[in-house]
């Protein structure tokens, strides 16, 4: 996955307010706790207006200058959240109308997103314009920064779809640069020099300026790549002169990377150009692109797209073909528009793009096919913010038109899915500013309707300063659980109860309850919420007699269905309340007369609408961006003791009430203390990570278990685990474990909380037979004294035994969370090599593969070193599969040159090439990457179609003539080694033709091998051969086939001058080619030099045996002495030449 951003922008439609204007609506807002709902929404309409007036360009310039105004915004926002924050605690401990602490919860909640907008998200946007800005004030820079702004903030919140590279273009209009300065003119022209479009680049064309800022790390963390992109942007001074204008603006296109087809490098980093190699000046066109163009290799062919060898992203496709049609159809019968939906609907495959033509720099053009991807258009104040998520412009605007990519309209008698829309500046953030189509040119107008509003805002998906999502949602896992408790628990002279609105669990049902008229209670949800629902039927069960059971959604209405279920009531689980098959479950119960009662975190969602009640966990808006969810299970858990305890209450007559007080009072206060306690859990991480980080990389097998309640965390850490570290985990009963595969000798972690006295003591004797069979217990407990016999000891604060497991929970996450880190931690000698080699191709694409691996040795060496470590000390054993682990060393081994490059072929079945070795090596290491990398963050993704593109020196070998010669003959490529190979490259300087050959084959044992003639030409066809009377391998042939390496001779009959060549397969000399050459008589010394430095090392030794006696080597005498005497006659005579 990828993140697209976009933005195109109009001239502000509203005056500037004045500083009077906005310090008058500051002060208008009380400093005072609002003290009823009233106040409340008073409040909240004193903050809208001035979120209102301070939003968009003029209300940034109104902020810009005044810093004292700006100063007075942020105090005022601390003043109304420290008596917010005041005013929620008095709704924990409130016995007020639950009704109308509902309402001031919703009121609470509108009061924090005004009041992060104004604080957080307005004040970024101040602050960052201003440092962009620097002194200038230019209408100009204010709207170009102000999108750019938006544009990095946009970045930052979609890197979770990818983060190996981003970048961000910038095409100016009605530039203020004077282009016949011949100062700046230099400067441009050196920075439009670079066909590969880096960082820092610039294009001029059809009166545009254009600026990219591009990078591209494998290693690094969320937030990154904008400070990089940032940093680029604010030392630009050319960029900052074109935009001191108050006519400049500028179109924004800005990418997040998750490299699929490519490697990471900035030529493949989006936004990419149209630009291509040799080919005259075209219309320039610049997009982004969010998924795989299946068919961008035969578009490549088919279309004769001259792409520069740097850039090895399919993506290319797009802007290049699309100024290729406008090139060769010309704009006047095609406008940019028709080329923009005629290129997006040749590329195959779920494709999302963004596209800005300099021709038409009014407008920016989108696509949309398929389901894999998506993209959405914002509608902000005179701007269109275009993003491959709403959270990458909710910042922004709530606002948005969702483009759909596989729908057909049959209204439009469109016969293609997919839309295609322009977005036109003039019009900037309405309606009329859009234009639809589908793919194959069909109108497809838009209406009202389809304009949807975000149900989330910037607050709920800020990371804030964690460096994952998950850590974060971890730790606000308490204040989920608090806040869904909130104003339902009433203390009444001591004794604790529950209370739930009417809309939550209705008189209707109670009385059916009182009544005795539901047999049977299902509680369903998927996955966690299903988990989850295991406590609620646990503790119903335990609490009434009805018969209670917890299962998952399918399975009730995939088994259990009755024609009529009037006597059962069900309730529903779903985070989200869009889960299909919960859904689908709870439409089945109600057709059959059934009773639901939802467990809901997203208020007016689908589930919501088909319930009879619905209890809302947490605040109704509890956002989860990391794929492991986590915090909603916490509060599914609280609300399912709510509804629980409501239930309990309405089955139970008074008579059984008084004895029931006690129990409940106990669970109730439990639940109230319960947020703390976890807390105490998240102070522990810092040990649960050396515990994980110790353990987590060398286990190969894992297990979890527990007992009781403990079950319950069992289930829910197992399914966190499974995501996180991508195992196959068992969960189990801890008594059943040694019945079942405790031979796999795994790491178990046993969920132990909340047992006491025997109980206890037989789950140690348990642990105690685990240890026995060499599996590696982690036992997460309250009492520690039991369990002497763990391998390692997570200790968690005492509850009661109903609510412990909450806890085993707590700490299984944070293990969850820190095996992850360090599984993953143990890729980085793959990703720092991996990266090193991706960076020397991007920086010179055209370096030989021999150079290269020269070059990166010391970096390979460093990282390697490390990878040998861990496997010596078996770290790697638990992730890294045996086959990846052994080719990964074997090939760092071949790059590091432990291992000689003709033993390849022996290995891996073709010729070893320096090349060769560094993509087989980037080919294992992105397999060793891809098994242990663990992305804490987002989905994992599929294994890479990585194309290094190193220069192929052997390919260029492979042209010379002599080579050419020898393969023209019928010997196979992949039987002459690298080496010889080599040889041949610079024997081929002295060469002045081949007259003929003779290919032989070698069968038999080395000592009794005969030699058998396969195939002659030229001249060889009329000579005859000793071979053909005398089979025998021997001589110089013989010699040949030992040694495995060339040589130059003369043959012993006919004098004539001979290559001989082994042909080698699995380390053996299957054959011979004997060349028929003439020699140069004579070379100069530079080529007589490499010849002899290329061919058995004969400089080398020739200047050994020199030097032994003389002072000094001539080599002006290389060019004296006939070739072929310096090829074959012996070292020592050939020295004497240089003593007389």
């Amino acid at each position: 996955m990828c993140g697209i951003i976009a933005i195109i922008r109009r001239p502000a439609q509203r005056e500037v307010p004045t500083s009077t204007q906005v310090r008058k609506l500051i002060d208008s807002i009380p400093d005072a706790p609002p003290e009823d709902l009233q106040r409340i929404h008073l409040l909240i309409e004193s903050l809208a207006l001035l979120e209102n007036e301070t939003s968009g360009v003029p209300g940034t310039i109104s902020l810009l200058d005044d810093s004292e105004l700006l100063t007075l915004l942020i105090e005022k926002c601390k003043i109304v959240d420290t008596s917010i924050t005041k005013l929620e605690r008095t709704l924990d401990k409130t016995n007020s109308d639950l009704k109308d602490i509902e309402k001031t919860n919703a009121c609470i909640i509108q009061v924090k997103d005004l009041l992060w907008s104004l604080s957080n998200d307005r004040v970024r946007l101040i602050n960052s314009v201003r440092e962009l800005c620097q002194d200038k004030r230019d209408i100009g820079l204010v709207e170009t920064f102000t999108s750019i702004h938006e544009a990095l903030s946009a970045l930052d919140s979609l890197e979770v779809r990818g983060r190996d590279s981003a970048g961000l273009h910038v095409m100016i209009q009605d530039h203020a640069l004077d282009l016949d300065d011949p100062t700046l003119l230099s400067e441009i022209n050196d920075r439009s020099s670079d066909n590969d479009f880096k960082s820092g680049s610039i294009r001029v064309t059809n009166g545009q300026i254009s600026f990219v800022y591009k990078t591209a790390s494998e290693i690094g963390q969320l937030g990154d790549n904008t400070l990089v992109l940032r940093r680029a942007i604010l030392s630009d001074k050319l960029l900052h002169r074109a935009l001191a204008s108050s006519k400049a603006s500028a179109v924004v296109v800005g990418h997040t990377r998750w490299a699929s087809i490519g490697i990471i490098s900035e030529p493949n980093a989006h936004p990419l150009n149209s630009e291509q190699e040799r080919q005259e000046e075209m219309p320039y066109v610049v997009a982004a692109i969010n998924g795989d163009v299946d068919n961008f290799a035969d578009l490549k062919e088919i279309e004769d797209l001259m792409i520069s060898p740097a850039v090895t992203s399919d993506s290319k496709v797009m802007p290049t073909l699309m100024a290729q049609h406008l090139s060769k159809e010309g704009t006047g019968t095609l406008t940019v528009a028709e080329a923009f939906r005629k290129t997006a609907r040749s590329l195959q495959g779920s494709v999302a793009v963004v596209a800005n033509a300099a021709l038409d720099p009014e407008n920016l053009h989108l696509a949309l096919r398929g389901s894999g991807q998506g993209l959405y258009v914002g509608l902000a104040e005179d701007a269109y913010i275009v993003a491959s998520e709403p959270y990458g412009f909710i910042e922004r605007t709530q606002k948005y038109l969702r483009l759909d990519g596989e729908s057909v309209d049959n209204a439009s008698t469109s016969s293609e899915p997919g839309e295609i829309i322009t977005l036109s500046k003039s019009n900037a953030g309405t309606i009329e500013g859009i234009s639809r189509k589908s793919y194959d040119g069909k109108s497809l107008p838009i209406a009202e309707q389809e304009i949807e509003t975000a149900g989330i805002t910037s607050r709920d998906i800020d990371r804030r300063s964690y460096p994952h999502f998950l850590l974060k949602e971890i730790t606000e896992s308490p204040d989920s659980f608090q806040k869904t408790l909130r104003g339902k628990i009433t203390d009444l002279d001591g004794n604790l109860n529950v209370r739930l609105e009417e809309s939550t669990f209705p008189s209707n049902l109670k009385k059916k309850f009182q009544n005795g008229e539901f047999r049977e209670i299902f509680v369903i949800g998927q996955g966690t919420a299903a988990v989850a629902g295991n406590s609620l039927a646990a503790f119903l069960n335990e609490e009434i007699d009805i018969r209670v059971e917890s299962l998952p959604s399918t399975e009730l209405s995939g088994f259990r269905l009755r024609p009529d279920m009037t006597d059962t009531f069900v309730v529903a689980i779903s985070q989200s309340g869009t889960t299909t098959d919960t859904n689908r479950t709870v439409d089945l119960i109600r057709a059959r007369g059934g009773a639901v009662v939802s467990i809901v975190n997203r208020r007016d969602s689908e589930l919501t609408k088909k319930s009879d009640g619905v209890l809302y966990t947490s605040d109704g808006r509890d956002i989860e961006m990391s794929v492991a969810s986590t915090k909603a299970f916490y509060s599914q858990i609280a609300a399912g003791f709510l509804l629980g305890i409501a239930i309990s209450e309405s089955v139970h007559s008074s008579t059984d009430k008084e004895s029931t007080n006690k129990r409940r009072n106990s669970l109730l206060l439990g639940l109230k203390e319960l947020p703390d306690l976890m807390r105490e859990v998240l102070s522990a991480q810092e040990k649960i990570s050396e515990i994980a980080t110790e353990l987590a990389p060398a286990k190969r097998y894992w297990a979890i278990v527990g007992n009781g309640l403990n079950i319950v965390a069992a289930k829910e850490i197992r399914i966190k685990l499974s995501e996180l570290c991508y195992k196959s985990i068992a969960a189990d009963f801890t008594e059943d474990k040694k019945h079942i595969d405790l031979s796999a000798e795994p790491m178990i972690l046993v969920c132990a909380a909340g047992l006491e006295g025997s109980v206890a003591a037989d789950a140690a004797k348990e642990i105690a037979i685990y240890r026995a069979h060499k599996a590696t217990p982690v036992v997460i407990t309250d009492t520690p004294e039991f369990f002497t016999s763990a391998f390692k000891v997570i200790e968690v604060p005492p509850t009661s035994k109903e609510l412990a497991f909450i806890l085993s929970t707590m700490a299984g996450h944070i293990f969850g969370y820190e095996a992850a880190l360090s599984i993953d931690a143990q890729a980085n000698p793959f990703r720092e090599v991996r990266s090193a080699i991706e960076v020397a191709v991007s920086q010179d694409p055209n370096m030989t593969g021999e150079v290269m691996l020269r070059n990166l040795r010391p970096k390979i060496q460093k990282a390697s070193q490390s990878f040998f470590d861990g496997l010596r000390s078996g770290d790697y054993n638990g992730n890294l599969e045996a086959s990846t682990a052994t080719k990964i060393l074997i090939m760092l081994k071949y790059a590091l040159g432990s291992i000689p490059l003709d033993s390849y072929q022996l290995d891996f079945g073709k010729v070893g090439t320096p090349a060769t070795i560094l993509e087989d090596l980037v080919a294992s290491l992105t397999v060793g990457i891809e098994e242990l990398t663990r992305t804490i963050d987002t989905i994992k993704h599929q294994a890479k179609t990585v194309t290094v593109g190193i220069s192929r020196s052997d390919e260029e070998i492979i042209q010379l003539p002599l080579v050419r010669e020898l393969l023209e003959s019928g010997t196979p490529r992949d039987r002459v080694s690298y080496r010889n190979l080599r040889c041949l490259e610079a024997l081929n300087s002295g060469v002045e033709d081949v007259t003929g050959y003779i290919r032989y084959s070698i069968d038999g044992a080395p000592d009794v091998a005969q030699l058998h003639i396969v195939d002659r030409g030229g001249i060889a066809v009329d000579l005859a051969s000793r071979v053909e009377r005398d089979p025998k391998l021997r001589g110089s042939k013989h010699l040949v086939a030992s040694d495995q390496n060339v040589m130059v001779t003369k043959g012993r009959n006919d004098d004539r001058t001979i290559i001989l060549v082994p042909e080698v397969k699995d380390q053996q000399t299957v054959g011979l080619t004997l060349l028929h050459v003439r020699l140069e008589k004579y070379v100069d010394e530079q080529i007589a030099k490499k010849i002899l430095e290329g061919y058995q090392n004969r400089y080398a030794k020739l200047y050994d045996f020199v030097t032994e006696t003389e002072p000094t080597f001539r080599g002006d005498l290389l060019s004296t002495i006939p070739l072929s005497d310096l090829l074959m006659s012996p070292i020592a005579e050939l020295a004497e030449l240089w003593r007389t």
